[in-house]
């Protein structure tokens, strides 16, 4: 006779103890390690057989998580990850992203989760007050940026068709320097990209005023996207003449804050963003910036309505959560229908830290760029390439080429002194610091410079 269907529901204090004691040892880590790229055929060996009809003993299964797995995962929430955009999130996130977990919570509607949307919409308040935002804009948490873009997007389009007909040709201005996800949102719904020279790398409203002027049908330009904060080197675009052009010209204006939007709480670097807070619809990646677990994006919009007119899915299931009334329900405003309440480890973590520990953190990270800067532009074989504007930093070692940085990078990583990836510069490969993690030091900056000698 087969076990009890229910054996998997049932409490297991065993298994509790079990989990929770590697939690917080994992949570203890300090420094966290950075590990290392795994070997295909080694991890394919290690997980054969694993899952079979009657399971394991779960130490079993934790051991061989804690000692292949995680090892083969490249931590990016050690203060040594500085590729790409690191993730350092807060223990008090953490901790109440197992909370998220353990209790099933999900952030569907307002009838299933009253209290977890209000928080989480407590956060998106904090959020668009900084930005600038009026009191009537609101929206949701999603995956990420490349969620939030699409998702953002979409109700431009769809708005704009209600203006200039459902078979009209729509394009949306961008410059070069645009988010890789915002190009490929264009592919999904069927929109053109409106290409507008940069700038001194920047999107200019000067040069989008130019581009449309030029052109036969300015019209079916319907939108622009600015960013706030370009992956590769930090830049903010002109915010404040682009929203000059898009209100002019009634166009929806997007801005993709995914990695720099945080710069919003930071006093240093605020006026940047200038012209925010005449966005229609704004991202930005809690997961990155502002310290919060994988995966959180929050995605907000000066007039909701209109993104609930172009997300709210019908069907007659769902009739019972659009009654009429003050309900808000985070699947009206995006394409998503099932979500996790993922807002609310940042929810937990800035009501338990504050604000200023947000600013400070941040600011933490601005300062360590400038500081790299200036020691780059001291180091004789060094060259720099921009002054970041944020905390990414791309520079150059003369006389390489773009074999010595990979083999440097791998190296770097090998020794366990830094993960630090090439990026690519106008066509040549060059060294790029991602800083985020209050827990850089300019000695680890110092350590990893020196390899470059």
């Amino acid at each position: 006779m087969s076990a009890a269907p229910d054996r998997m529901h049932r409490p297991d204090n065993e298994l509790v103890d079990l989990v929770f004691n590697y939690m917080r040892e994992r949570l203890q880590y300090d420094p966290v390690p950075l590990d290392h790229p795994g070997d295909g055929e080694h991890l394919k060996a290690q997980l054969a057989g694993l899952l079979n009809a009657n399971g394991n003993d779960p130490a079993d299964v934790l051991k061989l998580y804690d000692h292949e797995l995680s090892r083969a995962v490249i931590s990016a929430d050690s203060p040594r990850y500085l590729s790409f955009i690191p993730c350092a999130p807060t223990k008090a996130a953490l901790l109440f992203d197992m909370v998220v977990s353990c209790a099933s919570l999900q952030g569907i509607s307002w009838l299933e989760a009253a209290g977890a949307i209000a928080a989480e919409n407590q956060v998106l308040r904090l959020i668009a007050d900084r930005a600038g935002l009026p009191e009537t804009a609101g929206g949701t948490f999603v995956s990420g940026g490349s969620a939030g873009n699409l998702s953002a997007l979409v109700v431009a389009r769809d708005t704009a068709r209600r203006r200039l007909g459902p078979d009209a040709k729509l394009r949306i201005a961008v410059c070069d320097q645009v988010h890789s996800s915002v190009k490929n949102t264009f592919n999904i719904i069927g929109v053109e990209a409106f290409k507008v020279p940069a700038v001194d790398r920047r999107f200019t409203g000067e040069a989008l005023r130019a581009a449309l002027a030029a052109d036969p049908n300015p019209e079916t330009v319907i939108a622009a996207v600015g960013t706030a904060g370009t992956t590769n080197e930090g830049i903010v675009d002109d915010l404040a003449g682009i929203s000059e052009v898009t209100r002019e010209r009634g166009m929806w204006f997007h801005v993709d804050g995914a990695y720099g939007g945080a710069g919003l709480f930071a006093p240093s670097v605020r006026e940047r963003y200038n012209g925010i807070e005449h966005a229609d619809s704004f991202v930005v990646d809690p997961h990155k910036w502002l310290f919060a677990p994988f995966d959180c994006a929050a995605l907000i919009y000066r007039n909701p309505q209109l993104a609930r007119a172009v997300h709210t899915q019908d069907a007659s299931y769902l009739d019972v959560l659009h009654t009429e009334g003050d309900e808000w329900n985070p699947t009206d405003y995006a394409y998503h229908l099932t979500r996790r309440a993922r807002g609310l480890p940042l929810w937990f973590s800035l009501a338990v830290h504050g604000t200023q520990a947000y600013t400070d953190a941040i600011e933490t990270g601005l300062t360590l760029a400038r500081d790299t800067a200036a020691l780059i532009e001291r180091t004789e074989h060094l060259e720099l390439l921009m002054e970041p504007q944020l905390s990414a930093v791309c520079f150059r070692r003369t006389g390489w080429t773009q074999q010595d940085y990979y083999r440097w990078s791998q190296q770097l990583l090998a020794d366990q002194i830094g993960f630090v990836t090439p990026t690519g510069w106008d066509g040549e490969t060059v060294a790029r610091f991602a800083f985020l993690h209050p827990g850089t030091t300019m000695e680890m900056v110092e350590e990893i410079l020196a390899t470059m000698a």
